[in-house]
């Protein structure tokens, strides 16, 4: 199955097993089914009250969908795209994020937020942006980032049945290209648990995401010269697998952390200070990060490619630990 299969299937099981579900975002009704045709044969399935399209306003799918939430319904809101949560982040940071707090825990916000994003397909700096390290950033807040098709159904529907508000983050890429075998029925995978995607011994990749896929094949070119290096897939930013990141790099004694997100304050900043202050001494050298340049996603290919984390300069950069 590809991902988006396994995406709209979750969202069939979750509409299917409680009608507190609905979906709303931008033309997700039949015949298209939205932007990328992940709705799909969902809303001729359930109506239009479960599957409902909006206007085209970020502003009022988020507020419609906190209220919701507040009221006991589980909505999914789909923000086409990852830049437009800025549009409505004064709904999504200053009440979905914060109000189980200021309500002494009297207020759940059952709440999805799906969008989507990913440069490399010429769609523009407003359309591109990998904005996990600001949504991480603030409390309340639930992150996730799948890379596999069964992660994509596991986690969604873990997302969607968790009483905080959760920020379901697709990479567009991996639609169609990430596919793989996916459990029939209701299958969950609990939110706050990493996946070692390969296991490895002399040094530990860490990402989430496409770049998932980069440090599997990375870590395939290593292993004829002898690096044994294991890929730790985050899925879960918050919450974070702690234990599993630290485990593994204790083993493997180094660490490279890729992400997509422009480098400066990305989160792989966040997890190498944690990796070094908790395994101070027992690094065999310094934390190490691949990421994207600090400038807005360039429109030009060439251009853009040049911005993009690479799997030439992961290879390089995990070379470089050893000498």
């Amino acid at each position: 199955m590809m991902l988006i299969q396994a995406i709209n299937e979750a969202l069939d099981v979750a509409l299917g097993l409680d009608d507190t579900v609905f979906q709303l975002g931008e033309d997700i009704q039949d015949p298209k089914g939205g932007g990328f045709g992940l709705h799909k044969g969902l809303s001729t399935k359930y109506g239009l009250e479960r599957v409902r399209p909006t206007p085209i306003s970020e502003q009022a799918i988020m507020g419609a969908a906190v209220g919701a939430a507040i009221t006991g319904m589980r909505p999914v809101a789909e923000i086409m795209l990852m830049n437009f949560l800025s549009v409505c982040g004064d709904q999504l940071i200053n009440h979905a994020a914060k109000l189980r707090y200021m309500s002494g825990g009297q207020t759940n916000v059952p709440l999805t937020v799906r969008t989507t994003t990913g440069a490399g397909g010429g769609f523009g700096a407003q359309h591109s942006d990998m904005l996990e390290a600001s949504l991480v950033h603030t409390p309340g807040l639930k992150v996730v980032v799948p890379s596999t098709p069964a992660d994509a159904k596991g986690l969604l529907l873990s997302s969607i049945f968790d009483d905080d508000p959760v920020v379901f983050v697709e990479m567009h890429h991996l639609y169609f290209a990430a596919k793989g075998p996916v459990p029939e029925g209701d299958h969950r995978v609990p939110l706050g648990q990493a996946r070692i995607a390969r296991p490895g011994s002399d040094v530990t990749l860490i990402s989430w995401g496409k770049q998932v896929h980069d440090c599997l094949a990375v870590a395939e070119n290593l292993a004829a010269d002898g690096i044994d290096a294991e890929v730790l897939d985050v899925r879960s930013l918050v919450p974070l697998d702690l234990d599993a990141i630290l485990g593994s790099v204790g083993r493997t004694g180094r660490a490279v952390i890729v992400h997509e997100a422009v480098r400066r304050n990305g989160f792989g900043a966040e997890l190498a200070a944690t990796i070094s202050e908790d395994l101070f001494g027992q690094l065999h050298a310094p934390v190490r990060r691949v990421a994207a340049a600090n400038t807005p996603v360039p429109y030009a290919s060439s251009l853009e490619a040049a911005y993009l984390p690479s799997r030439p300069g992961i290879e390089k950069t995990v070379r470089d630990l050893f000498g």
